[in-house]
This record gives structure tokens, C-alpha cells and sequence, in this order.
């Protein structure tokens, strides 16, 4: 993650100010959404998310609360999944009213761990609200996708010009061979640890997040059987 601008740290200092869980949810929510309902996940973000990021930021809101409470449980630690991609992934204003039940489920959504986490909130939202309209479909998916690159040891997954970076990634030897034969054109930069693979022509939404676990499924975290196989 990159370092916290000084504009970061100013914003987020005023969440020091309010002094109660609605206060700090009220204004986390109210800039969360400052673009409207848009995506969420993806590289348009802007006030406090677009300096910290959606993760970092929603975990640091919690951990202020919690601190302005004083209730002495110090928040659980997780991998941070950055995951910037086209995706239209929100939840609508009319399908959650609350600000501060949708941000809720936005910093629930993030730490999910596997995909029972999601069945579970999935089966939540529809009990409370009914049938979840396609963009909070993508943010189940989008919850799917996070749990399997924390399982992968994946931290982001990214748009980079006509690629998509993963990182960090260590390739043995082989599954560099089998990468350049699945995915022609990829690059694997060993010393930062990362892969740049060229990303399918106009895909985005489901289809993008699909390609993505298929490729961390066949070349990053192979099941044994696979590995096996090769």
C-alpha cells in the first residue's frame, strides 16, 4: 500500500472528532459514496478511499471507532486485497437505505475469509432486503474473489495499462513455463514480486473476475492434483 498522504492523515484525523459509533459511521459513509452510486472496486474513487484505499480506509474506521468507544479490543488483524478493477459493484441507495447498515456490509464484504463467509451474508442481505439487484450480485463475487487471493497470498490485483498485476507472486520455474504457455504474453518481474498478464480484450464484471480466479486457480495457487499434473 502506499504511504498515507498528509491529506490522508488530515481526514482522517477528523474522524478523532466524533466521539460515538453513528458519528464516525455518518461520516465514513457520506464519503465513502461521494462519487454516488458508482464502482465501488474500481479506479474512481475518491475522498478519503482514493487516498488510502477501500479496505485500508474501512479498517482504519473501525479501528478509530472501536478506540472512541474505548472498549479495549484491539481490531483483528487481516490481509489487506486491494483489488482495482472494472467493476460496477455497490450497494444501491434504494436497496439499503442506511448509510450506515451499507457500510457496514461494505467493511464485511472485505474481510471475508471463504466462500461460506459470503453464503452467509448473502443469505443476511437477502432475508433483510430481498432479492440483491446485479451490482450487489458483483460485490458477492467480487467478496469470492478477495477470499481466494488472501488464500493465494495475493495483496492486489490491479489494472496496469493493458495488463493485470498480481502481487505479490514467486513462480517456480515450472509454472512460469506453464503461465507463458496459458497466458502468452505475461511477465513475471522476480524482483518485486509481481506479474503483469495481458488482460482479455473489453472483459470486465463477472467475466474479468471469472478470468482472474481461473488464472490464480491454474498458475499462482494450483490445487496438488494440478501441480501434479505438470
Amino acid at each position: 500500500d502506499k504511504p498515507l498522504t498528509e491529506t490522508a492523515h488530515e481526514r482522517l484525523a477528523t474522524l478523532a472528532q466524533h466521539s460515538d459509533l453513528g458519528g464516525g459511521m455518518a461520516i465514513a459513509m457520506k464519503d465513502l459514496e461521494i462519487r454516488g452510486a458508482g464502482n465501488l472496486l474500481g479506479g474512481e474513487q475518491s475522498g478519503h478511499i482514493a487516498d488510502v484505499g477501500f479496505d485500508l480506509y474501512v479498517r482504519l474506521v473501525g479501528e478509530a471507532v472501536s478506540e472512541f468507544r474505548q472498549d479495549g479490543n484491539a481490531p483483528e488483524e487481516y490481509v489487506e486485497v486491494r483489488i482495482e478493477l472494472p467493476i460496477d459493484a455497490h450497494l444501491p441507495h434504494d436497496y439499503v437505505t442506511s448509510e450506515r447498515l451499507r457500510l457496514e456490509m461494505y467493511k464485511r464484504l472485505s474481510e471475508v475469509r471463504a466462500d461460506a463467509d459470503v453464503a452467509v451474508l448473502r443469505e443476511e442481505m437477502v432475508d433483510r432486503y430481498g432479492a440483491p439487484p446485479a451490482p450487489v450480485e458483483r460485490l458477492f463475487e467480487v467478496a469470492r474473489f478477495r477470499a481466494r487471493c488472501r488464500a493465494a497470498g495475493i495483496s492486489e490485483v490491479t489494472l496496469a495499462g493493458k495488463h493485470v498485476r498480481f502481487a505479490p507472486v514467486e513462480l517456480p520455474d515450472s509454472r512460469t513455463v506453464r503461465l507463458n504457455r496459458i497466458y502468452p504474453g505475461s511477465l513475471v518481474k522476480a524482483a518485486v514480486r509481481t506479474m503483469l498478464v495481458p488482460r482479455p480484450h473489453g472483459a470486465r464484471d463477472e467475466e474479468l473476475l471469472a478470468w482472474a480466479t481461473r488464472l490464480i486457480d491454474a498458475v499462482i495457487d494450483p490445487p496438488a492434483v494440478v501441480e501434479a499434473k505438470n
